[in-house]
């Protein structure tokens, strides 16, 4: 474990050094308010409904979770939070500052999780995601290595911030495995795209319109597509944007409560999805 933990540390300084940020733990009260004021630039919701409180991260930093920020010289623009939970360390929020993206801060922040985690003998960590977002879905499955465990439809119930607004709150939980050999490769060198399978089947597809066309499920591979910028969808075209969360989730989550399993994602959009063997 020990020479783990030494590798992740030196692969957690790798990807500073390569994104140009200084990541550390924040305990400081004005530390916790810049962070504030960081995920609420980031996810906008209304004034009087700040995303997350000071005292919250202050609970969570004396508790012994990870708040966490990059610093680029004296100023902040990222920030991951996560607390303790029964599977290791539950990665709750992340957001880097708009003006700073483009940059592998969010991936930075991630290999520092992972570090922080083993150095503690958590090995697993696992977050949510908006399964529509095609540059999360991209990060999250295929550049950080993590495994799709479960479609949860709602999870959040009605959100006001202006990211999710009018749109539910469907998420995919990810687990992602520390120990792995392959999630300790991805944390050093840059991702290749495994090929898709020439006979998977199009369960989830766009028409010309871009529009959400269901498909045939059979066979042993599926291919499930989503929009490449849902948030424009979800401005210009919110009906289309809604009948895509809905063919998603009777798709994607249909085919993981029957124990398919997600295999991978790719740039151009689709989730390849692995149905188990007929008995």
């Amino acid at each position: 474990m020990s020479e783990l933990v030494d590798v992740s540390a030196a692969a957690s300084d790798l990807a500073q050094r390569r994104s140009g940020v200084t990541i550390r733990q924040l305990s400081q009260e004005a530390e916790f308010r810049e962070a504030c004021a960081l995920l609420d630039r980031v996810w906008r919701p209304p004034a009087d409904s700040p995303l997350i409180t000071m005292a919250l991260l202050r609970g969570f930093e004396h508790s012994g979770s990870y708040v966490a920020g990059a610093y680029e010289a004296h100023r902040l623009i990222g920030v991951c939070v996560g607390f303790l939970a029964e599977a290791g360390l539950h990665s709750h929020i992340a957001g880097v500052d708009a003006r700073a993206r483009g940059h592998n801060i969010g991936f930075a922040l991630k290999v520092h999780q992972r570090a922080w985690c083993l150095e503690r003998s958590l090995t697993k960590v696992t977050w949510t995601y908006d399964p529509l977002v095609s540059r999360n879905a991209y990060f999250n499955l295929a550049k950080l290595g993590a495994v799709a465990e479960e479609y949860l439809p709602d999870f959040y119930g009605v959100m006001d911030d202006s990211v999710n607004k009018g749109q539910g709150s469907d998420r995919l939980l990810v687990g992602w495995n520390l120990a792995d050999p392959a999630v300790a490769e991805a944390c050093i060198r840059p991702h290749r795209q495994a090929p898709v399978p020439t006979d998977a089947a199009p369960g989830l597809d766009a028409d010309a319109d871009g529009l959400p066309v269901r498909g045939p499920l059979d066979g042993p591979c599926v291919s499930v597509r989503i929009p490449s910028d849902i948030e424009t969808l979800r401005r210009e075209r919110p009906a289309a944007a809604q009948a895509w969360r809905s063919a998603l989730r009777e798709t994607l989550g249909g085919l993981l409560a029957d124990g398919a399993a997600v295999t991978g994602f790719t740039r151009d959009g689709r989730y390849l999805v692995e149905r188990k063997a007929d008995r």
